[in-house]
């Protein structure tokens, strides 16, 4: 594969700001009481309320950069089960925090992802990790996760379906919301 040229770094750059500016929107244009509801009949992810879902970018965020940084150091890497730095305010934790704390949070986050992707000499955006769920993928097409999860948790903050679906191996996204609930009931007993 050729190298990415600098104008997809670029590209990925834009996107991310321009989604992540319209989730961040989305967000912070709720009531007090739309950022701890739960739509009626979601399911999955679509049931974590908008504070919820934001912790879950955040978590998420540094699993990605973690991921690349897997697949810099050793191309090819498999990262199942590789998470992030842990955050501040996780999933479990997030009602008891303001939409205004996360995302601040958020931007602070992604100031910092923004450096790091600027800091990556271009053949190390081919560099490939994988997962079960997702497969093989680069280190670019892993960053352009950001802009495309931003989107689809953007139009799940406003109360609609978001034209944006992740492409899972088998097809069917995992219930990471039930996976959450699971984890935290067996770390407790």
């Amino acid at each position: 594969m050729p190298p990415y040229p600098q104008s997809d770094v670029d590209t990925l750059l834009s996107k991310m700001a321009t989604e992540r500016a319209s989730l961040l929107k989305a967000a912070e244009a709720l009531s007090a009481a739309d950022a701890d509801s739960v739509p009626q009949d979601a399911e999955g992810e679509e049931q974590w309320t908008a504070k919820e879902q934001l912790a879950h970018l955040w978590e998420m965020e540094r699993s990605y950069v973690a991921w690349a940084r897997a697949a810099i150091a050793d191309d090819g890497a498999a990262v199942d089960g590789l998470r992030g730095e842990p955050v501040a305010i996780p999933i479990e934790d997030a009602a008891a925090h303001s939409v205004a704390a996360l995302t601040a949070a958020l931007r602070a986050e992604r100031d910092q992802t923004n450096h790091f992707i600027r800091s990556l000499p271009l053949p190390h955006f081919e560099r490939r990790a994988r997962t079960q769920v997702f497969g093989e993928l680069t280190v670019m097409q892993w960053l352009r996760s950001f802009y495309r999860h931003d989107r689809q948790h953007a139009a799940q903050i406003a109360g609609r379906r978001s034209d944006y679906v992740p492409h899972f191996r088998g097809g069917r996204e995992p219930n990471q919301r039930q996976m959450r609930i699971d984890a935290t009931r067996r770390t407790k007993h």
